[in-house]
């Protein structure tokens, strides 16, 4: 099993370093955007939609990356002040009564969603109708990263869990 979690943790860690260079092509954007606008009075119809969407795969795919680093809105004003054991007991079932389920039909939904976008190659209603559907992909891909992460996480409280009984 903790082989399995420390797979996951190196591909959360891969995949968050390498969506972390998405920021580059989002300022680039930004930047021509803003020139294009103020300097020469010539505002584009895609930037926009380009930023919005370079953002959220920004965004999504850096879940994991960010649970797997404790980066995530969290209130541990309990848990950090319990021992080890009743932390991972805490731990274990919040995750497997609140994160499990929600994350986890966030990542079918998602990934339903995706699916549909695919079969219809969904196009934005704009002027520019940019296809959609492989950013929906990437949105379902970062959710089913985020249940991975979690399922990583369980896997190290209940080694945590373990660890504290043999002590």
């Amino acid at each position: 099993m903790l082989k399995l979690a420390q797979g996951i943790d190196a591909l959360s860690e891969y995949t968050g370093r390498l969506t972390a260079y998405l920021i580059l092509p989002l300022v680039l954007v930004v930047a021509y955007e803003v020139f294009a606008r103020y300097l020469f009075n010539a505002p584009t119809i895609w930037a926009f939609e380009a930023t919005n969407f370079i953002y959220g795969v920004h965004f999504v795919l850096g879940f994991g990356y960010t649970l797997r680093h404790e980066g995530h809105v969290a209130i541990d004003v309990f848990e950090a002040r319990l021992p080890t054991r009743p932390r991972a007991i805490l731990r274990l079932i919040v995750g497997v009564i609140l994160f499990l389920p929600t994350v986890g039909l966030l990542a079918y939904g998602s990934v339903r969603y995706a699916r549909d976008s695919w079969g219809h190659l969904e196009k934005a209603s704009t002027s520019w109708a940019p296809a959609l559907y492989p950013y929906k992909a990437l949105m379902a891909v970062g959710f089913v990263l985020l249940l991975l992460q979690g399922v990583s996480r369980l896997i190290h409280d209940w080694q945590a869990l373990r660890q504290s009984d043999r002590t």
